[in-house]
């Protein structure tokens, strides 16, 4: 009954929502800086929002594949080999990013939780690009399968926004507990620490689909 798949879609869901938050752009920097400056609740509620935006790319991207689910099949090893180097591109931009230069002035003016949401949501929807971020990932962590039902994909959906919303309680939980201390700049190791996993799970990916080319 396709119980089997249940471990690696809530697995593989939960490790698409954290590597999708996880990158310190603008919405990482934004979660920070409300966390030190308006608190935690607010920044999470941004986190909140952030999520949602990439659960609906996630949504509009597994929709969009789902018309070529023959191809998918037909041509795993490919997508495996183009999605591992999707996530060698990113990994080396992100090496290189300053996170810092996302950091503007502190806005002093009254908000509400649900502007806090507002801004993550529309801060990360209008990035569009990260949809070949997300396809490089569904095809590495083989998120999109012939063989999964429609309940393993609601699963799968929700583990992506719950492992992005674990994401945003640990970052503003840590922020938080640190604000005393927290220098900004400390990011540029965060990227790269993030970045070097990337890389570790792109090249992986990259060796298994080469591997698999060469056994046929």
């Amino acid at each position: 009954m396709h119980m089997e798949y249940f471990g690696q879609i809530i697995t593989s869901g939960l490790l698409i929502g954290i590597f999708i938050s996880a990158p310190m752009g603008p919405i990482g920097m934004l979660v920070i800086q409300r966390t030190l400056n308006k608190g935690r609740h607010a920044a999470f509620f941004t986190g909140i929002g952030a999520a949602l935006s990439d659960l609906t790319y996630c949504l509009l991207t597994g929709l969009g594949m789902s018309f070529i689910t023959d191809f998918i099949l037909a041509k795993e090893l490919l997508l495996q080999i183009i999605g591992s180097i999707v996530l060698i591109a990113f990994a080396i931009y992100l090496f290189r990013k300053n996170p810092t230069l996302a950091l503007k002035k502190p806005d002093n003016s009254p908000n509400t939780f649900f502007k806090d949401f507002g801004t993550g949501f529309l801060f990360t929807f209008a990035n569009p690009l990260i949809l070949f971020f997300i396809i490089g990932l569904f095809a590495r962590f083989n998120f999109l399968l012939p063989e999964f039902r429609y309940y393993h994909y609601i699963l799968g959906y929700a583990s992506i926004f719950g492992g992005a919303l674990l994401w945003w309680w640990l970052i503003t939980f840590f922020v938080n507990k640190v604000r005393a201390h927290f220098n900004v700049r400390s990011l540029w190791i965060f990227n790269r620490i993030i970045s070097g996993i990337l890389l570790i799970m792109a090249l992986v990916g990259l060796y298994k689909g080469f591997a698999g080319y060469v056994n046929l």
